[in-house]
């Protein structure tokens, strides 16, 4: 099996491509920044995994600037401040915000001239906007949960991929490689709906950070350290 062999690269972004970890610490700031006693950054991650992810299972509906603001309300509650209304609209809308990783633009624009390339995101079409533009506008097709009614790690968002890739690019299943961080949100369900994957392990095997810990085992079918590392890879095939 090559990377080379499957025409169309699905992606995650956050996590994967925008550096969601640093941007949701540096948004957090002026919360933490009213704290007594204020969480390590690890900490705090740790922390808006648990809280972001029931908030995604409880409000599929929800969009996901607003569902990152009842996040931020539910953090302040949770580190004893009384939320500020003003601070966690900031703080939903604080997306376009975040960097995209040192390697991201240049990897979607070496891997665009050989695949299609569409991403499955849990954020909405408008927060999205600025992070398309961090990453090169590089995208054949956005699929947001805002459209879907659901996020990741939700089977149905699998299930809207591969419809979209059957109706607007003839892809079946086997044509898909998806490539994602997040082992809970992507590898667990694109694994149990017959895609094959590729793991962007950002944290370099270390546990912990946004990303909720998967629910139960999965075996991506590659794994690279970056992006860099996957088209280091995607050359040799070439070649």
């Amino acid at each position: 099996m090559r990377l080379c062999d499957f025409p169309i690269l699905t992606f995650d972004t956050y996590g994967t491509l925008i550096d969601w970890e640093t941007g949701i610490w540096d948004a957090l700031q002026p919360l933490c920044s009213r704290l007594a006693d204020p969480p390590t950054r690890e900490a705090a991650l740790a922390a808006f995994a648990q809280v972001e992810s029931a908030c995604q299972a409880a409000n599929p509906d929800l969009l996901y600037a607003d569902l990152l603001a009842a996040t931020h309300r539910t953090l302040a509650q949770n580190w004893g401040s009384e939320p500020d209304e003003s601070e966690s609209i900031r703080f939903g809308q604080s997306v376009g915000d975040w960097p995209a990783f040192a390697d991201a633009a240049e990897s979607l624009a070496y891997l665009k001239q050989h695949h299609r390339l569409i991403t499955l995101t849990n954020c909405d079409r408008v927060s999205y906007r600025g992070s398309s533009a961090r990453l090169g506008d590089p995208w054949d097709a956005i699929l947001t949960a805002e459209e879907i009614g659901s996020y990741k790690p939700s089977l149905a968002n699998f299930e809207f991929l591969l419809a979209r890739v059957a109706a607007d690019f003839g892809g079946d299943p086997g044509s898909i490689l998806h490539v994602a961080q997040s082992l809970f949100h992507d590898h667990v369900p694109a694994k149990a709906i017959g895609l094959t994957t590729v793991w962007i392990d950002r944290r370099a095997g270390h546990s912990g950070g946004a990303t909720a810990p998967p629910q139960e085992a999965v075996e991506p079918n590659f794994r690279f350290k970056s992006m860099a590392e996957l088209v280091v890879q995607h050359r040799a095939e070439r070649a």
